[in-house]
């Protein structure tokens, strides 16, 4: 019985795995295909990366998602890890229900809403649709993300660290940078990188607020799929997968030796 649970679980996760990735992997081994038939196989060639990046539409678009992604997601890292200290460190002020309603909202509500009320909200106020608009706009979708990751550290946050730092004179601001900060920077980075990738994957919300010059690339790439995918296509989102595995891969290792350091210097502190 054990051995025929065995084999069905393996199964179950090889057939798992292969329906999530062997589409990527699809769409990568076509990125460097010589046809212009994107499921005829012709032969191995890069001509269509350096197609890509003679594409002054798909450059455009990139350029602009990557300005997106970086502002948006710095300004959600520093609006979230606030809101994750406040969540956490202050737990009765009047409103707190509320705050944390609205911090938390966007997690649970459909990116349509989100998207239409964010462009009722701009166009009542008059500000015209950009750059600007979807900046703000994924900047508010993703801070809830980063707030999260954050205040789950913080909740394990052994306070007596802090305690210990201001009983040697340190004062609140001092001990938050040098003593609390250095803690949870790892949430903090996870937090970011969280924010990155949800903004370069955003669709709904930035069709809502982009205007004229404003496009991103899921909008550009959408768009030309809807008259059929091309082989260029395949290299944009091949190079867009390579960005986000090796800023997954890097800052999983500043985490670990991040935290080796700290567990280093933890070590060191109790044997002195």
């Amino acid at each position: 019985m054990n051995a025929t649970w065995s084999r069905f679980n393996i199964t179950s996760i090889v057939l798992g795995f292969a329906f999530l990735y062997l589409p990527i992997v699809l769409l990568i081994v076509f990125s460097f295909n010589e046809s212009k038939l994107v499921t005829v196989w012709g032969g191995f060639s890069t001509k269509w990366y350096v197609s890509l990046f003679h594409n002054q539409g798909l450059m455009d678009a990139t350029w602009v998602t990557a300005r997106v992604g970086v502002i948006s997601a710095t300004v959600a890292t520093v609006l979230g890890t606030l809101a994750a200290i406040t969540l956490t460190r202050y737990t009765r002020f009047k409103g707190r229900v509320l705050f944390s309603g609205m911090v938390f909202a966007p997690l649970v509500m459909p990116e349509v809403i989100t998207g239409l009320s964010l462009l009722l909200l701009f166009v009542a106020v008059g500000l015209d649709r950009g750059f600007f608009t979807v900046t703000l706009a994924h900047i508010t979708f993703t801070m809830c993300f980063v707030a999260v990751v954050v205040q789950s550290r913080l909740v394990s946050f052994d306070r007596s660290l802090e305690e210990a730092a201001m009983d040697l004179g340190a004062p609140p601001v001092k001990t938050f940078f040098q003593i609390t900060l250095p803690v949870i920077m790892p949430a903090i980075i996870s937090g970011w990188m969280l924010a990155f990738t949800l903004s370069l994957d955003d669709l709904v919300i930035a069709s809502f607020t982009s205007g004229p010059g404003a496009t991103t690339l899921p909008m550009k790439i959408y768009s030309q799929v809807r008259l059929g995918v091309t082989p260029e296509i395949n290299a944009a989102c091949t190079i867009l997968i390579a960005v986000v595995a090796i800023g997954v891969i890097i800052a999983s290792i500043a985490n670990k030796r991040r935290e080796v350091q700290r567990q280093r210097d933890e070590q060191a502190a109790q044997r002195g």
